[in-house]
């Protein structure tokens, strides 16, 4: 509480017993004598005499005041100098405070005597920049802080306040020598506390009052003339003189002021640094040769003035001996032309010029980079011979382009054994991105020269734009033709990459237009191959058809399956399938393998990423959402697949960069996560959309149809059911007859849905029976990593139920609303989907088509369809309304080759005609004849 007032330094006769004294300028009543516990010893109520401005005038006051002695004063003045509360009179004399500890510390103390002829310490000498620091406190002091006047004067006169802190700079030096420990010396002057009165010590206290301010320093400067001679040649006998040093007096009042020693026991300089000057800088020296013990010979000689140096004293001089002197206070001064500036680099080269510095080429051939240590003087590189004679060199310091160079021994050895070895290019592109390599474990800088240098330019710079295809039918966005251009950059490179695009943007378009870029401008023929999971067959297919039409395209995969999809087309294949026939896929030549939902193959050591390393391609690119969900050996695991070797080993990257970027109290973690971002950042695309760049480009509202193969026990159901009620259908008539179409597309959609939803069985077995269900875990797998909400519509109560149990066994939080729901838990359902405590709100089409606000969600998926567009437009609507500040993406799932795809195409190509037609759902279709039937529900397998 006591910083909070106004502080001001009473002297007194005997420096030690001078006094601080905390009042109120306000004021305000004084503290309690609990505030003395703030001190080191208890403070004493009293009263000060301040002068205050008062009108045009001023007048005194009698005020009261703590006055605390210095031991308890000093402490408390200290820790309030950055205190925001502390007054400001109170945090000058803090300043002061600790102005006054460290002159202490520095030994900065004369003996001397007062007035009165008793033992006083004093702060002395002082330097220019001591005396510089007292002026600043001085110059900064509120009136407060000096309003005690000065005693027995009239008027009343205030002191200045440089001298009155340099009082209190004496009062505080006074004080801490004479500690408890030197209470034994009672009746020794300088140590006990108790005045010591020394009558005949007057001549001696005016010689060292003479000192107060004046005061020397030593300081050693360099001469390596001699060194010049110096034959290194030479073996055996005594130390030989390298260099000498010669001693260098400078006045601490006036650092302009030096002579060299010889001049100064010559007798020049007396006038200006006065008759103790000798004496003060043979102490100096004495002082210095604790630190460095060579110095002791200056000692034994009559005048101090040159000492020689031998080389092994030239090589400490240039290591911890300096640093050792330069803590003392005596700094080491080397020849003005002497370089400091010697650096070695690691450097990455093509061992002959003309390597490639574009395309597959320079990663593809056999040819490794060399690794070399470059010396360079001021950032020029040394020529061979040049490090040829430093690395001869046995001297700290040499001669090198008509300059004294400071030579390090580490230097030395790298330019003796400067060849770091062979790289592979792979390996030599990470040092190249990184900036740094590996050399004898420790993390060195590294520059990468020639052809490597401007690969690395080019990755680091980006691609330049394209224009999208022309046989591609249709517009791409600009990001998307960035995408392009960026894809198309790392493939022609040889290098393949990681598009890691948000769910909705396109990165099954962007390949498409990729596949068709580098057929129209690469001249590359060979086919793609497309490796997804199962549920992505149809969706590829569809939009290879779409996007690229004319292009061929076969799926590897099912009983139907063939590799052959003749030049520049395109083979689509399952993991599953990949991993049992990836010899047979191997044996091919493909122009570019893509792994589209790469998560898949997150796991280096599962069977399927095994698989996928073993299909050669010049190029490769991974697709993906979620690049990293659990630990960045995912991220390792894709990029090692798309530009093998980048990263080098798992348990290397784990080590280097894995635990120091995932360990947030990891020291270097922020140099860790760059290092590991410079290396990755070229390989990686990742766009969201919520980026400034991307918001404006997309439209509010996507709509998808998603197509998904059915399982084995899908279809063997399908076609059972279209057998056996056909038959019954061609025999039936009237309400019977429509009765049973409306039984059989019911059937063919439950079916569609999950067989475990037909069959009405009671405890199911749920996974590895459904497209659908398998392409919902997808889709949901990607929406959440993104941390996106979804709503998934069913017409069906029964398969609602079957998603929330299926969602409940892989965890993942879900909550079912359906007709029976009560209103109240209806409305707390709303309220927990809105707030983001339930990512995934299963309805059931009915109960939740109309009247809810549900704009958290920015995914609809349509589970099976309801043949009404109205219908589903309104189900789709609970997202897409007033309100909603996020594009949102509708995901329509239908089973290929069935009746539900035969009917989205009705609904993609006549929308209208849908409308009327099918305005009253599946009623409408109880009209058609048994051949028309027969066409809309029987299973068509995909090509």
């Amino acid at each position: 509480m006591l910083h909070t007032l106004a502080a001001v330094f009473l002297p007194a006769a005997l420096p030690r017993d001078g006094r601080v004294a905390f009042w109120s300028p306000d004021g305000e009543p004084l503290p309690g004598p609990a505030a003395a516990e703030e001190a080191v010893a208890p403070g004493t109520p009293g009263e000060i005499t301040v002068v205050r401005g008062h009108g045009a005038g001023v007048r005194s006051r009698t005020v009261p005041a703590l006055l605390l002695p210095l031991a308890a004063a000093v402490p408390l003045l200290a820790g309030a100098r950055h205190d925001a509360a502390a007054h400001p009179a109170t945090a000058c004399w803090g300043a002061a405070a600790l102005h006054a500890l460290q002159l202490v510390a520095r030994g900065r103390l004369l003996p001397g005597l007062t007035p009165t002829d008793h033992d006083a310490w004093r702060a002395g000498p002082l330097d220019a920049d001591d005396i510089a620091q007292l002026r600043a406190i001085a110059a900064a002091m509120p009136p407060e802080a000096h309003a005690t006047p000065l005693p027995g004067l009239r008027p009343l006169q205030l002191p200045e306040p440089e001298a009155l802190v340099r009082a209190f700079l004496d009062a505080v030096a006074d004080s801490l020598p004479r500690t408890p420990a030197a209470e034994h010396a009672a009746g020794r002057p300088f140590a006990a506390t108790a005045p010591q009165h020394l009558p005949h010590a007057r001549e001696w206290a005016a010689q060292a009052a003479a000192g107060m301010d004046a005061g020397v320093r030593i300081s050693l400067r360099l001469d390596l003339s001699a060194y010049e001679l110096f034959d290194e040649s030479e073996e055996g006998g005594e130390a030989r003189q390298a260099a000498a040093a010669l001693v260098q007096v400078h006045s601490l009042a006036d650092p302009t002021l030096v002579v060299d020693a010889a001049r100064l026991w010559a007798g020049e300089g007396d006038e200006h640094f006065g008759p103790r000057a000798r004496i003060d800088a043979v102490l100096a020296l004495r002082r210095a040769a604790r630190v460095w013990p060579p110095l002791g010979r200056l000692l034994e000689r009559e005048v101090p003035d040159v000492l020689s140096v031998t080389e092994e004293e030239l090589y400490e001089l240039l290591g911890p001996a300096a640093t050792r002197l330069a803590d003392a206070g005596i700094a080491v001064h080397w020849p003005r032309e002497l370089a400091r500036t010697l650096s070695a680099t690691a450097v990455v080269r093509a061992p002959a010029p003309g390597s490639a510095t574009d395309g597959t080429p320079f990663f593809e051939s056999e040819q490794l980079l060399r690794f070399d240590w470059r010396l360079a003087l001021d950032g020029d590189p040394l020529t061979e011979q040049e490090m040829d004679e430093l690395a001869e060199s046995h001297r700290p310091v040499v001669r090198l382009r008509d300059q004294w160079v400071v030579v390090d021994p580490d230097l030395v050895r790298k330019a003796r054994k400067r060849e770091l070895g062979l790289l592979e290019p792979v390996d030599a592109l990470a040092v190249a991105l990184t900036g740094t390599a590996e050399v004898d474990g420790e993390t060195v800088e590294a520059v990468p020269e020639g052809a490597l240098a401007a690969l690395r330019d080019r990755l680091v710079h980006g691609p330049v734009a394209l224009a999208q295809p022309a046989a591609l039918a249709a517009t791409l966005r600009d990001y998307q033709l960035r995408g392009l251009a960026w894809l198309d950059l790392m493939t022609s490179l040889g290098l393949g990459g990681c598009l890691a695009d948000d769910m909705g943007l396109g990165k099954t378009v962007t390949v498409i237009a990729l596949h068709l870029h580098r057929a129209e401008h690469r001249g590359h023929t060979a086919p793609t191959l497309v490796v997804c999971p199962a549920s992505l067959l149809g969706n590829w297919q569809r939009e290879i058809t779409r996007f690229a039409p004319g292009v061929a395209v076969r799926r590897f995969h099912g009983q139907e399956r063939s590799l052959d999809s003749g030049p520049g087309g395109f083979v689509l294949t399952t993991y599953g399938t990949m991993r049992t026939s990836a010899a047979e896929i191997a044996a091919r030549r493909w122009g570019m393998v893509v792994a589209d939902e790469a998560q898949h193959v997150k796991n280096p050591f599962s069977a399927t990423a095994k698989a996928l390393r073993t299909i050669p391609a010049p190029a490769r690119v991974a697709l993906t959402g979620t690049p990293v969900e659990n630990n960045l050996s995912e991220l390792w695991s894709l990029l090692d697949w798309t530009t093998p070797g980048l990263l080098g080993p798992l348990k290397a990257f784990r080590s280097r960069h894995a635990r120091a970027v995932e360990n947030n109290e990891h020291v270097g973690n922020e140099e860790a996560v760059e290092r590991l971002s410079r290396l990755v950042r070229p390989f990686l695309l990742r766009r969201r959309k919520s980026d400034p760049g991307i918001v404006p480009e997309l439209p509010p509202k996507t709509e998808s149809d998603h197509p998904v193969p059915l399982t084995r026990e899908q279809a063997s159901l399908y076609e059972a059911v279209v057998r056996e009620t056909m038959a019954r259908i061609e025999t039936a008539e009237g309400i019977a007859r429509r009765g049973l179409v409306m039984k059989l597309l019911t059937s063919l959609k439950q079916i569609c849905n999950h067989p475990a939803q037909f069959l009405k069985e009671d405890r199911p077995r749920l996974t590895a029976r459904s497209g659908k269900l398998a392409l919902l875990d997808e889709l949901l797998d990607t929406i959440l990593a993104e941390d996106g909400s979804v709503l998934v519509f069913t017409q069906y109560v029964a398969m609602a139920r079957l998603i929330t149990d299926h969602l409940s066994s892989r965890a993942v939080p879900s909550q079912l609303l359906h007709g029976s729901t009560p209103v109240p838990e209806r409305e707390r359902m709303v309220d927990r989907f809105q707030s983001g405590e339930i990512p995934v709100f299963v309805l059931s089409l009915k109960a939740a088509g109309t009247g809810l606000n549900l704009t958290r969600a920015g995914h609809v998926v349509h589970y099976d369809r309801w043949w009404n567009p109205a219908v589903e437009d309104q189900a789709t609507d609970r997202a897409y309304r007033i309100g909603q500040t996020q594009p949102v993406q509708v995901h329509r799932l239908i089973a290929e080759g069935t009746v539900e795809d035969r009917i989205a195409e009705l609904l993609l190509s006549k929308r209208a005609l849908a409308d009327a037609v099918l305005g009253s759902g599946e009623a409408a279709l109880t009209e058609l004849t048994d051949r028309e039937l027969a066409d809309l529900v029987s299973l068509r397998r995909p090509s």
